[in-house]
């Protein structure tokens, strides 16, 4: 079987693809893939150390006023468009699958020109808008969040739910707290909110810190990259001032941190939150204001409903308000496990199952 999969610009995009490459390579050692993304996306950086052959187009997205830039657009979407359509000729593939991007909008586009079986995954509750547009030529559409679904043909879509929770699924309980200077087994709230970091979060921890050295239970933090040093000014790292607390730039092994924690807290983006509900743990969700559609709200909002989650809105966000959330979960045990339960029940752990039998679907 050979695979041709495409996606980038965010982390969101390109991780549910290398999970489900990952699965796919578990099962099947024959299996060939194709990895296409942008020239300057983040993909550049995430792909190619894992060894999936990988090529680049240059393309671009559409500015939302009107610009001589989206003229460019069109160029490079054309041009991209026809390059696509080249190297599907040269690689055969069975199947394309587009997980989001601009640049998964031409590669996705050619395949279905070329009558290659297509499929899109949307990994939001609000699709983006290169999904949007693929809709009417794709074979399949995979969704994340039931949510999604009323955006899509029926007929088409499938929930399949994000390939990335079925990859941390059997992440177990350990002592990996230890390396991180706390106590493996006192109840742990884990923070973070994303790979580089998030100010308001940020801001919020810092002048939360005295209050949460006084709690029973004990913080991990992963401040990012940018914000760390800012931390280090600010209160210092003494581990003799705030025993319970370990601030971190970043946490390599995040799948087993997530299993040892009780607490979850960050942002609402797709790939958290399919990592948290598979590993069924309560969380607190602050959504970014930042994204298309405001998509992170609408996620948040379905677990909310669910009792999985609880949500503080970005604006509103503030030391007292947080340390208000958190204790409200950590103090309350049954409550605690009530949550844990709503959100495994939200999780979907087969992800990359599903969407492998969607593949044999279409290519039989």
């Amino acid at each position: 079987m050979k695979i041709l999969v495409t996606g980038g610009g965010t982390g969101g995009h390109i991780y549910p693809a290398l999970s489900f490459v990952d699965y796919v390579r578990s099962i099947d050692k024959e299996a060939e893939f194709l990895y296409i993304g942008a020239t300057r996306g983040l993909e550049n950086k995430i792909v190619p150390p894992t060894g999936i052959p990988f090529q680049t187009l240059e393309i671009q997205g559409f500015k939302r006023k009107l610009s001589m830039d989206n003229v460019k657009t069109i160029q490079l979407f054309l041009k991209s468009y026809l390059a696509a359509k080249k190297i599907i000729k040269d690689f055969q593939p069975d199947v394309v699958i587009g997980t989001g991007g601009y640049v998964s909008g031409a590669v996705v586009f050619a395949a279905s020109r070329l009558h290659i079986p297509t499929i899109i995954h949307e990994q939001n509750s609000v699709p983006g808008i290169t999904n949007k547009f693929l809709t009417k030529y794709v074979d399949r559409i995979a969704i994340a969040f039931q949510d999604a679904a009323r955006y899509f043909p029926a007929k088409k879509t499938v929930l399949v739910g994000n390939p990335r929770g079925q990859e941390v699924r059997d992440a177990q309980k350990s002592a990996i707290l230890a390396a991180y200077d706390l106590k493996p087994n006192r109840p742990t709230v884990l923070i973070f909110g994303g790979s580089q970091g998030a100010q308001k979060i940020n801001q919020a921890l810092i002048e939360a810190i005295p209050l949460f050295a006084k709690k029973d239970y004990q913080v991990l933090y992963a401040s990012g990259e940018r914000y760390y040093k800012e931390i280090e000014e600010k209160i210092g790292m003494s581990k003799d001032a705030f025993p319970n607390i370990s601030i971190r730039p970043y946490i390599d092994q995040m799948a087993e941190v997530m299993a040892n924690s009780d607490l979850l807290i960050g942002r609402a983006g797709a790939t958290s939150i399919a990592e948290f509900t598979a590993l069924g743990i309560p969380a607190i969700l602050i959504p970014s204001p930042y994204v298309t559609n405001d998509h992170q709200t609408k996620n948040a909002q379905s677990l909310v409903q669910a009792g999985a989650v609880k949500m503080i809105a970005d604006h509103a966000l503030n030391s007292s308000n947080l340390v208000a959330a958190v204790d409200s979960i950590m103090e309350n045990e049954s409550m605690r496990k009530e949550m844990a339960q709503a959100s495994k029940e939200q999780g979907i752990s087969d992800a990359s199952e599903r969407l492998f039998r969607l593949v044999q679907e279409i290519i039989k």
